[in-house]
């Protein structure tokens, strides 16, 4: 039986460690290409049959998640939330701790402390508790581990003490409430910032939402887009979204295409011309006929492909997710070891050990770790796709950042891939009008580049009609045809010397014309090379063309290292060449350059979102500005940067923070109250890139 894509929507995951539990979890029960997101809240992975499906979802929920396959399904109960069970703790922590500061003997009374501590301790109890044993079934303890056994050694020493009357120096209510009132805190602005990292897919998700008009025995009715099928006829005004997929059946319009491409300059459709779900119709009306509907269409397919790229890990991730998967055990180790030195070889008494201890559990923050790469990863990839920029993965940015090549296809990527004949040149006695119907019956049935600048530029010459029986296209070569009468043609790379003509047709192996066909090389071609060779990032130019015209295009742009007249296999051996060298990222046009955009460390598709180029490049550029591509290797620096400074304030934090918790030198609520807040340092660092100036 056929695996299928399972799509669930997961609740109660807050942090990495959550995740980790999940993803180990459907692990054990043998599932693939599993995807764990716990800041969108979902969770794919590939199954045989239903009723394994079933069984998976009975363990996540055994996990202590809750799980449903449509997020509408999901409503957050009034006393779930975060936010109502702070308030709830807040109201009763607050006179707990103004009995230290004002002298109102009733409340310093065991008693009335113990009355109001017990409330905030049973939501501690069902918050941390329940996620602290259900992240310990799952074998990835997590932070509320920490926070249950530390807030649970202050309530029941204190406990303890009223019980016995043993007097004020057992009673620690207010430590045990300000541990969970400051833990709560943190998680709401954690939660909350968290949030804020995912809004670029929550911005391309809105964009979906909207309603379609489609046309039905002449009436016009209003549906959701989601309702839409291939082959409907829709109706687009100006200022509405385009619901899905498709092309103009009629009409013209000026569409902004800047949500996808980054690029704010309308642009004008006409009849035939494709059409992107999400874009925005500016100026004028159109009919069009659905192609593409739900999860086929190009912007289901970006939000699957975030989605996935926020999952993969960059390689600098694995010691943090190492450290984080034995931090918990290690640190009530530590705090072990911390009351056992404190109580019986320094003598300093039960009271104080308990809380150098719990002050050692409060303050440790292993979420920290946990959520250093994929809140800074999240950011970088939302920045990139709002510039027009998708990127396929996490660890993708990380191989960008070390690349020392940048290898280029020179046709459609440095070039505009828009060719011109500049001339044709026939053989003695030819037939003028009879070789342009040849050459445009041929390159009528192929979509390249210079197949369309031909027939484009013959079309208003005088020509006379051929009829051909096959045509088969040699990639990296050109066409091959035959006639009704049995002529064999070849049309593509002649073997001749003059390097002036690029393209011969040749009949029955016998030439009769060779054709001379340019392109503009783009604008920002050289400033591009520039900028990268500033970078210390050694462009090279590896083209099918021939030689005289690489090396023109590349004296112009100032790239040095050529390599031409190239098919499609000696690509890949020019890749490798240099992938041996260093990290190499290869530009291409993601179709005719499909082998060599998967050999490199890093492919890049240039002004193509098909999905050849999806499948076989891990970046997309979507817009026709080559210094998208410089954005890009700035994007991923950046990128890189943030991650690295998060995980050195992650691991920082810690070894600093637990020694001073150890010594004595840090009171518990202060240590929840570091702690509460050291996870929102690593967002606010990670959200620092939605604006910061990158260059």
């Amino acid at each position: 039986m056929a695996e299928q894509l399972v799509e669930l929507n997961v609740t109660g995951m807050h942090c990495n460690n959550c995740a980790m539990s999940v993803h180990k979890l459907l692990e054990k029960k043998g599932f693939h290409n599993i995807l764990v997101d716990f800041a969108s809240e979902e969770v794919k992975f590939s199954a045989e049959d239903d009723e394994k499906v079933k069984d998976a979802i009975k363990s996540i929920e055994g996990l202590g998640y809750k799980v449903a396959e449509d997020a509408s399904q999901q409503q957050e109960k009034f006393y779930e939330r975060v936010e109502n069970k702070l308030i709830f703790c807040a109201i009763f922590t607050t006179p707990l701790l103004s009995a230290m500061i004002i002298p109102w003997h009733f409340l310093q009374m065991p008693v009335v402390q113990l009355t109001l501590c017990l409330p905030v301790f049973i939501v501690g109890c069902l918050h941390f508790g329940k996620s602290a044993w259900n992240s310990v079934k799952g074998g990835v303890p997590n932070m509320d581990v920490l926070i249950f056994i530390g807030s649970s050694s202050a309530f029941i020493y204190s406990l303890i003490g009223t019980v016995q009357h043993l007097g004020m120096r057992y009673q620690f209510y207010e430590t045990c409430a300000t541990i969970i009132t400051l833990v709560l805190l943190g998680n709401l602005f954690e939660k909350r910032s968290v949030t804020q990292t995912t809004s670029a897919v929550k911005d391309l998700v809105k964009i979906q939402q909207v309603n379609a008009n489609r046309i039905v025995n002449g009436e016009i009715e209003v549906i959701s887009a989601r309702e839409v099928r291939p082959g409907d006829t829709l109706i687009v005004n100006t200022g509405d979204k385009i619901p899905v997929d498709g092309e103009v059946l009629s009409g013209n319009a000026s569409v902004n295409e800047s949500m996808l491409t980054g690029e704010s300059i309308p642009v004008e459709k006409e009849k035939y011309d494709t059409l992107i779900g999400g874009t925005i119709v500016e100026h004028g009306n159109i009919t069009m006929i659905a192609t593409k509907v739900g999860s086929n269409t190009v912007l289901s397919q970006i939000i699957d492909l975030m989605k996935r790229a926020q999952a993969a890990k960059p390689p600098v991730q694995k010691l943090g997710d190492r450290v984080a998967a034995i931090f918990v055990p290690a640190v009530v180790l530590i705090a072990l070891i911390t009351f056992t030195l404190t109580y019986y070889v320094g003598h300093a008494g039960m009271q104080h050990a308990i809380m150098n201890a719990i002050a050692v559990l409060v303050i440790s923050c292993p979420c920290a770790m946990g959520l250093a790469t994929p809140t800074a990863v999240m950011v970088g990839l939302g920045r990139a796709a709002k510039n027009g920029i998708l990127i396929k993965g996490g660890d993708t940015i990380e191989a960008v950042t070390k690349a020392k090549y940048i290898v280029f296809d020179k046709t459609g990527t440095l070039t505009t891939g828009k060719f011109h004949v500049n001339n044709i040149k026939f053989e003695k006695g030819a037939d003028i009008e009879t070789i342009r119907g040849i050459i445009t019956a041929i390159e009528e049935r192929s979509n390249h580049p210079i197949a369309r600048s031909l027939v484009h530029e013959l079309k208003t010459l005088s020509q006379k009609k051929v009829i051909l029986k096959s045509v088969s296209e040699e990639k990296g070569l050109g066409m091959r045809a035959e006639d009704v009468e049995g002529n064999h043609y070849f049309l593509g790379l002649g073997k001749n010397t003059d390097d002036d003509f690029n393209v011969s047709l040749y009949k029955n192996q016998s030439l009769l014309a060779r054709i001379e066909i340019d392109d503009d090389i783009k604008p920002q071609a050289a400033s591009l090379i520039s900028d990268l060779q500033k970078m210390g990032i050694t462009p090279v130019l590896l083209s099918g063309d021939k030689k005289s015209r690489c090396i023109k295009v590349a004296k112009a742009i100032g790239i040095n290292e050529i390599h031409s007249e190239k098919l499609p296999a000696e690509k890949l051996t020019v890749i490798d060449i240099y992938k041996k060298k260093g990290e190499t990222i290869m530009v291409g046009d993601g179709i005719n350059d499909a082998p060599a955009l998967t050999k490199a460390d890093v492919g890049v598709s240039m002004n193509d979102s098909s999905q050849v180029a999806i499948q076989s490049a891990k970046v997309i550029l979507l817009n026709t500005d080559l210094y998208s591509l410089v954005k890009f290797l700035q994007i991923s620096r950046h990128t890189l940067i943030t991650i690295k400074q998060n995980l050195f304030w992650a691991f920082a934090y810690n070894i600093v923070a637990i020694p001073i918790a150890a010594l004595g030198l840090l009171n518990p609520m202060i240590g929840a109250f570091t702690m509460a807040f050291s996870d929102v340092v690593v967002i606010g660092n990670s959200l620092r890139l939605k604006v910061k100036k990158i260059d």
